[in-house]
């Protein structure tokens, strides 16, 4: 009798051993099935656990990433935690906690980039918040963004007196306020040009102020502003204890940047912009021998102005009255004069030429930087206490002698000899880049709804012509050129645009869902030669892009086949691809084709929602 009870409780084992087994295999390929649809549950699952770490194609020859077999491509992405739904790779506390780096909190370290080696990288695809909603669509966006798109609303709380953002029902508004101007940006915008006797109090001055850095800029109210004055503004601030800044204003349509002024060169060339702004920055100007002042006067083009507006400037108590002598002699000893002072605000001018540099008593600080030192160079350069003298071009012609906005878009800039490019290469890179956005907006067709496109990123931007293509578009362009060409970049500011060095193997300084429209112009082909990882480059474009938003990639056909086999797990599909016949290399039989695609608005465990 023991025995047969024995037998019965071993079978009993045996089915409930086969039952466990099916329901465990039921449900790994039901799965395995729903990563196939438009629906993806949370999880923290990363490519390493499918067997694709990170880089693990560095070495790997661009006929072998090309030639990859199917079975070696995904079906499926993993998503990342809901909590790493605003995560910024290159600059996450977390890591830099995890990795214990040692950096000076003084001089602004830790608010720099540090990436991730490839071992440590998630490689999954970051969620939206929940209830995430499309945002609302350019110019509306100016002025209000949905709250749930950005669930962030201690600024609201914390800057409540000075009407920085203001939190009604479902949206966050935003009045236009500032530390310094609380009664409106547009009303400070023309003081400062009535300052400096501007026509008609038009901060562009006829033209010729085009470009403008805004260093802690707050929620980039100021910059917002100034794009009726056809002025564009590179609106900067870290990733700090305000951390929403930058996002906020992405997310209004704004061109930003999550930067820092530490102990490395910002990633624009010399003689950038005409004006730069702080508005009661907290930013100690004085310290290491005032290098940060002269960070903002490399970047100063000759006659450029700085506005500083804090209370240093009307000196009221001692320690005021401290900061403003010690300020007003280091600049008097870079040769800036003041142009204009009025109650809290003083505007000061750079020289024109070098003639004041020369003229001043041996010894005296800040010297001048090195004949050798290029102040063009920024990828991972530090900061030099020095100032940057101009060429010897730029000093005789007694400024930048470039034309006035908007003549200047498709004017040959002086610089254009320093990158070997004739008035004819330009001219017809110009007319090139016109015809092929008049091609990619025609293949878009009806894709493309009014104020849906804003954000723009053009990822390998060359001299800018594919942003000076969309002129007549509303939208603003992110030009991002390849560390090792920063000449490049000084042609794009000198046309009036905005843009940055940028590393394409390592992730952009921006956070998720920051862009409507990526065009990705030999993008893969030059990170494949530089032996980097075109997954993670794929993963990154997708944190980076909006939901609903447009990649258009341009590159050989073999590249751009290869990136396709990726949309299924990406969530994204083919708007349109299509072939270059003049695109074909006369040593190459690799014939170029674009492939316009369009991201999905996959969910999660909360809906996205159809904005207004």
């Amino acid at each position: 009798m023991a025995r047969g009870r024995a037998d019965v409780n071993s079978r009993k084992k045996l089915v409930i051993t086969v039952l466990v087994l099916v329901i465990v295999g039921a449900f790994f390929y039901f799965y395995s099935q729903s990563s196939d649809s438009s629906i993806v549950e949370y999880g923290d699952k990363s490519l390493r656990q499918f067997g694709l770490k990170g880089d693990k194609d560095v070495g790997e020859s661009f006929s072998t990433l090309v030639g990859r077999e199917d079975s070696a491509i995904p079906k499926s992405i993993p998503v990342c935690d809901d909590r790493l739904s605003e995560l910024i790779p290159c600059l996450d506390r977390n890591l830099i906690y995890q990795t214990r780096l040692k950096l000076d909190l003084s001089v602004m370290e830790h608010y720099e980039r540090h990436c991730p080696i490839p071992e440590r990288r998630y490689n999954c695809l970051i969620p939206p918040p929940p209830g995430y909603k499309i945002p609302i669509n350019w110019p509306k966006s100016r002025d209000q963004v949905w709250k749930a798109n950005i669930p962030h609303t201690h600024l609201a709380t914390e800057k409540s007196d000075q009407n920085w953002m203001v939190v009604k029902g479902e949206k966050i508004v935003f009045p236009g306020g500032g530390t310094h101007f609380h009664y409106g940006a547009d009303k400070y915008i023309a003081s400062i040009a009535n300052m400096l006797n501007f026509p008609n109090n038009n901060i562009n001055n006829e033209g010729r102020v085009r470009s403008v850095l805004d260093v802690g800029c707050g929620v980039a109210s100021f910059g917002g502003y100034l794009l009726s004055s056809d002025v564009i503004t590179m609106s900067l601030a870290p990733n700090d204890v305000h951390q929403n800044q930058i996002q906020f204003a992405l997310e209004r349509g704004i061109p930003a940047y999550l930067g820092v002024l530490g102990t490395l060169r910002l990633p624009y060339p010399s003689r950038s912009f005409e004006f730069a702004h702080c508005s009661r920055c907290r930013i100690d100007w004085l310290q290491r021998d005032g290098i940060l002042l002269l960070e903002l006067d490399r970047l100063l083009r000759p006659g450029g102005y700085f506005a500083y507006s804090s209370p240093e400037a009307y000196a009221e108590d001692e320690e005021d009255r401290r900061i403003w002598r010690e300020m007003s002699a280091l600049v008097e000893r870079m040769c800036w004069k003041i142009a204009a002072k009025r109650n809290q605000t003083v505007i000061w001018v750079k020289p024109l030429t070098n003639s004041c540099y020369l003229k001043r008593l041996p010894g005296t600080l800040p010297p001048l930087c090195r004949s050798n030192d290029d102040p063009d160079a920024v990828s991972g350069v530090k900061m030099k206490a020095c100032i940057s003298r101009y060429s010897d071009q730029m000093h005789k012609a007694k400024g930048s002698g470039l034309a006035p906005w908007p003549a200047r878009l498709t004017t040959p800039p002086p610089r254009l000899a320093e990158i070997h490019y004739s008035t004819k290469m330009f001219e017809k890179d110009v007319e090139v880049w016109q015809q092929r956005v008049d091609n990619y907006w025609s293949k878009l067709g009806n894709k493309i709804k009014a104020g849906t496109i804003r954000n723009v990123m053009d990822m390998r931007a060359s001299i800018g012509s594919f942003a000076a293509a969309l002129k007549e578009k509303d939208v603003w362009v992110m030009n991002v050129v390849p560390e090792n060409e920063p000449k490049s970049l000084a042609i794009i500011y000198d046309r009036g645009l905005i843009g940055a060095v940028h590393n394409w193997c390592e992730a952009f300084s921006t956070y998720p869902r920051t862009y409507d429209l990526l065009h990705a112009w030999t993008v893969f082909s030059d990170i494949m030669k530089k032996e980097c990882s075109p997954e993670d480059l794929l993963i990154e474009m997708d944190r980076i892009l909006r939901p609903k938003g447009f990649i258009i990639v341009y590159d050989k056909r073999s590249v751009v086949e290869y990136a396709r086999k990726y949309l299924r797990a990406l969530h994204w599909e083919v708007v349109i691809m299509y072939d270059i016949d003049q695109g074909k290399d006369s040593d190459d039989d690799d014939y170029h084709a674009v492939v316009i695609i369009q991201k999905k608005m996959w969910l999660t465990s909360d809906s996205i929602q159809v904005s207004e």
